[in-house]
């Protein structure tokens, strides 16, 4: 085993056990935990930039893939690890994940991986499986046949001259035990990431909100306690259990460690732009369907195009901010070049997205799509692109540091209000760009076999459902232009797609917008024009209805409904003393008789 101190930089997207392994490895020696990040983005990020500086700053990369449990995440992280792998082609990785299923394993030993510990290693020997792992070796975890079997090729028996100890306990159920507190622990940790991402929907009602995060406390507290019910007080004193495994952190503690970790009242530019971006790359990871009631244009898409588009639309605002940084551009500036700054990004993404040189068959003509679609600038940049609304503000937060005023209320650079209202433009920001790319495509390449094939959905393929889908398209821009925006523009607010777990939905943000409404004009101007003619009728035509409506139940009820009433009961009691009449007159006949 070497000497060499161990660097290593953790990738895992639970806070709880980030934190709880990062305290534990701290207080070995020898050993530097160098930087512990959430996705893979910030991952490659903070690689950049000690390739940089530093080459020997890092080596040694611990990861899980991603939540551990979703085969989406689990892909995303395989891919992961083969971009890491080619970029950096000597820098050894270690898998430390809940994950046990064989195929997945042999996955990520084929893809570069050097070894493999489950969550839930004794500290021991997970640190001498890092040494390992960091000095050139490989170690991929020996317990049972429920995670590995003998006869796989993926078994690689430790080498007894390095030192590595394989863990063998003395009681005959350890195994079993273990393997109980691992399956429930991943599956605690799959349900815990799935509830703390619907804690981060927009506009989520108080009381669900509440019950979630109940449901939060309770899921930690069970956490805990099967590592403590499953886990005899010997082997815990032996195993030295992490952080991780110790009772829930209340509010108060995080939000102290929290501030422990800010070195500064006010974060980078680098910084503050790196941890928003690595939450919009963690948000993309979920479903991009449609759920709300507005046909978009990446809704022809399969979902891996759509996702593939916004990743390279964030990848190229990533790049502008760099080119914008390095200008030197004055805050004041931004207001005079913020649409070209979109139109700019609109173009770029269009360019790497299809391929700048890729051509398709039109006809008798091939065609060069790029230039092609980029003849659509200004349709595109007067219906979509000057339409997204913040820009300029979320440029100058990112840029400059300058506080979000949304909602009505300013919100201060480093606070969680903001980087949440900055978030949610952000992902506006590259759905309605995204738009922008596709919408000169439907415009004229709709119904192109080659098209269809490389980007569609299967839904969409047949030329009627393209045509109706166009139709939507179009009667979207129609309400857009005529009610929904000067609408709008009435109420003071903007509408905001934003990515939840569920798929794409639409929020809103207050916004005063007076200078659009004095521009206002023809039918958008006479929409507003009823609005507010409806607010300044509709109460007291309710208070007429109201009253007109008590009087009409009035006269029907008391007077019309009484006085039928009263000749109902009349002949009635005229029916009756007939009857009588005729019954006595027949009694007066028969004596007579």
């Amino acid at each position: 085993m070497s000497d060499r101190p161990l660097k290593l930089l953790l990738i895992d997207q639970d806070p709880i056990f980030r934190l709880g392994l990062r305290v534990a490895l701290e207080a070995i020696t020898n050993l530097q935990v160098t930087g512990v990040v959430e996705t893979d983005t910030a991952a490659l990020q903070i690689l950049a930039e000690i390739a940089q500086e530093n080459p020997n700053q890092v080596n040694l990369v611990v990861l899980e893939f991603g939540n551990g449990r979703s085969t989406t995440s689990q892909q995303l992280g395989l891919q992961f690890c083969r971009q890491l792998r080619a970029l950096y082609p000597n820098l050894p990785i270690l898998l430390l994940s809940s994950v046990q299923e064989q195929g997945l394993l042999l996955a990520a030993k084929s893809v570069g991986i050097n070894g493999y510990c489950p969550k839930g290693t004794p500290l021991p020997e997970l640190v001498a499986a890092m040494q390992e792992v960091a000095d050139g070796g490989s170690y991929w975890f020996q317990d049972t046949e429920a995670i590995i079997t003998p006869n796989s090729s993926l078994l690689i028996a430790p080498n007894p001259q390095r030192g590595l100890r394989v863990p063998q306990s003395p009681l005959p159920f350890f195994r079993l035990r273990n393997n109980l507190r691992l399956s429930g622990i991943a599956y605690i940790d799959a349900t815990l990431a799935a509830v703390t991402a619907q804690l981060q929907v927009p506009g989520l009602p108080v009381l669900d909100r509440a019950i979630l995060a109940g449901q939060r406390r309770e899921l930690l507290a069970a956490r805990w306690l099967i590592n403590r019910l499953l886990v005899s007080s010997q082997e815990r004193q032996e195993e030295h259990i992490p952080v991780a495994d110790q009772p829930p952190l209340f509010p108060s503690l995080i939000s102290a460690i929290q501030q422990r970790q800010t070195v500064s009242p006010l974060l980078s530019p680098g910084t503050l732009q790196s941890e928003l971006f690595a939450s919009c790359v963690t948000k993309l990871q979920f479903s991009l369907r449609n759920v709300t009631d507005i046909p978009l244009e990446i809704d022809i898409f399969r979902e891996d195009k759509k996702r593939e588009l916004l990743y390279l639309i964030l990848q190229k605002l990533a790049e502008q901010l760099d080119e914008l940084r390095a200008s030197q551009i004055e805050i004041n500036q931004l207001y005079e070049v913020k649409f070209i700054l979109l139109r700019d990004l609109w173009q770029a993404a269009i360019t790497d997205f299809f391929g700048k040189f890729s051509r398709i068959k039109l006809g008798n003509q091939n065609i060069e799509i790029v230039n092609f679609l980029l003849q659509n600038t200004e349709v595109i940049q007067r219906d979509i692109l000057n339409r997204i609304p913040l820009s300029c503000e979320f440029y100058s937060y990112l840029l400059f540091q300058t506080e979000l005023n949304i909602d009505n209320t300013s919100y201060p650079v480093v606070s969680a209000e903001a980087k949440s209202q900055a978030l949610m433009i952000l992902e506006n920001l590259l759905i309605q760009v995204a738009n922008g790319v596709v919408q000169p495509l439907l415009n004229s390449l709709a119904d192109v076999e080659a098209i269809k094939k490389k980007f569609y959905g299967h839904q969409l393929i047949s030329t009627r459902e393209i045509e109706r889908f166009r139709n939507d398209l179009s009667w979207k821009y129609r309400l857009t232009n005529y009610i929904n925006e000067p609408k709008a523009v009435f109420e003071s607010r903007y509408e905001l797609f934003v990515i939840a777990p569920r798929g794409i939905a639409k929020t809103s943000v207050y916004a005063p917008r007076n200078q659009e409404l004095v521009k206002l004009s023809n039918i958008p101007l006479v929409v507003t024009l009823l609005l507010e003619f409806s607010d300044a009728i509709a109460p007291r035509l309710k208070s007429l209805l109201a009253f007109l409506g008590s009087g009409i139940v009035f006269i029907l009820t008391q007077v019309i409904g009484q006085g039928l009433g009263l000749i109902g009961r009349g002949i009635l009691q005229g029916i009756g003393s007939v009857s009588l009449v005729e019954k006595n007159f027949k009694r007066n006949s028969d004596r007579s008789k």
